[in-house]
């Protein structure tokens, strides 16, 4: 075994809280290596997993690349474009392309006996993916939609049904304005839903497809829109790339030119406010190393000046001022590693916790979700503790040279 080490194991294990000043140095200084890589696992895990429940929110909602009229942006009252099943079968066949759907919309008004309220009338086909309203819907069933015949059914929000008082069962009468006149359409409620995201749940209706083209007087293959799904989200921007050079360029035999847009592209606010989290995550983490490291310092410092003596007495039997260096730099490593033992418990506690009971809630109207979502990935586990340690390490390489201004003959009567 090298010397030097088994010098830092035996200093590490002497119980080195016997000297009455380094005991509460050593202490703050492995709690603070705790404390900080602990506020570090949890502030990476809440805002990964933020991040990820939000934006699968709003692609569970739409999708990841919508196809729409190119004068149609950022308006629910939409000039279709044609859609027919050569041009859906030659988008679900572009590589990345995972599912293909087609919708079209509709503003209008529900009223009831003492309430009315806007919204929009969305209408989807027989190949619409139910996955995330599935595990969202809160009562009642999801009907079998179609785009040849129609149900006169209808999902709601929790939002929207709290509003109007509206259960499951209840037929719901909304009306539609089309230039002087206004068209009338009585709906059953299906089941009730809720995504706790206010910009969906406060607006959409869904319903067939077939109901919301009858509405906007369109005929054959023509809808709004078409929402498509990707393999790997990683690579949208490759694959709207290969959309746009397949779609957008045509023009239909209507005179309509399609326009490709991401999701991020439709809901900039969203996207960017998501982007800011990663700055606040740069700055916890720059903060709390920086505090580690410097309690780590701190104590290391005094406990160099502890050993004062000893110093003196392995430079008198020989030992060099590297080798002696390394002997305290290895026993900063045993703390080090204790204190991120506790931080690992601790935040891989909180993780546990929240993930399977969520304690901690958070208001969905601000935050789009109800309570404070986590996810766990072991790659930024590992790159996390493997950064911790050796920042850590690398802060007290300078503060160690101390022990190169130690003299023998001085040190070894310093008391």
């Amino acid at each position: 075994m090298d010397w030097k080490l088994f010098v830092a194991r035996r200093i590490y294990r002497s119980k080195e809280g016997e000297k009455e000043v380094s005991k509460p140095a050593i202490l703050i200084a492995t709690w603070g290596i705790a404390i900080g890589l602990a506020v570090m696992i949890v502030a990476v895990a809440v805002v990964v997993g933020f991040k990820h429940e939000v934006r699968d929110k709003v692609v569970g909602l739409g999708s990841d690349i919508t196809i729409t009229h190119f004068d149609a942006l950022k308006s629910y009252e939409t000039i279709p474009v044609m859609m027919g099943d050569s041009l859906m079968n030659d988008l679900q066949a572009t590589e990345g392309v995972k599912h293909v759907q087609r919708y079209s919309t509709k503003p209008g008004m529900i009223m009831t006996d003492d309430n009315f309220l806007g919204m929009v009338l969305k209408g989807v086909a027989q190949e619409y993916d139910w996955t995330f309203l599935r595990k969202h819907l809160l009562e009642g069933e999801i009907p079998v939609f179609s785009d040849s015949a129609s149900t006169n059914r209808t999902l709601i929000s929790r939002t929207i049904a709290n509003k109007l008082n509206i259960h499951t069962g209840d037929k719901l009468y909304t009306y539609y304005i089309e230039g002087e006149n206004v068209r009338a359409r009585r709906l059953e409620v299906a089941g009730i839903y809720q995504t706790n995201f206010s910009l969906y749940d406060d607006l959409f209706l869904l319903t067939d497809l077939h109901t919301v083209n009858r509405l906007n007087n369109w005929k054959g293959d023509r809808v709004t829109g078409v929402e498509l799904e990707v393999v790997d989200y990683d690579r949208l921007e490759a694959v709207k790339e290969n959309i746009r050079e397949k779609v957008d360029l045509q023009v239909n035999r209507y005179g309509n030119t399609y326009y490709t847009q991401t999701v991020e592209e439709n809901n900039p606010q969203i996207f960017a406010w998501l982007d800011l989290l990663d700055m606040n995550v740069w700055v916890i983490l720059i903060l709390m190393t920086g505090v580690a490291g410097f309690t780590m310092i701190s104590g290391l410092l005094i406990i160099i000046l502890e050993r004062t003596n000893m110093i003196g007495i392995l430079k008198a039997v020989g030992a060099d001022n590297l080798s002696i260096r390394k002997i305290f730099l290895s026993f900063s490593v045993f703390l080090i590693g204790k204190g991120m033992l506790w931080g690992n418990l601790i935040g891989l506690a909180f993780v546990g916790v929240q993930s399977v009971f969520r304690p901690f809630k958070l208001d969905p109207a601000t935050y789009y979700v109800d309570s404070v979502p986590v996810e766990f990935n072991v790659w930024w586990w590992v790159l996390l503790n493997v950064c911790t340690l050796l920042v850590s390490v690398l802060m007290l390489v300078g503060p160690s040279y101390l022990i190169t201004r130690i003299h023998p003959a001085k040190s070894i009567r310093f008391e």
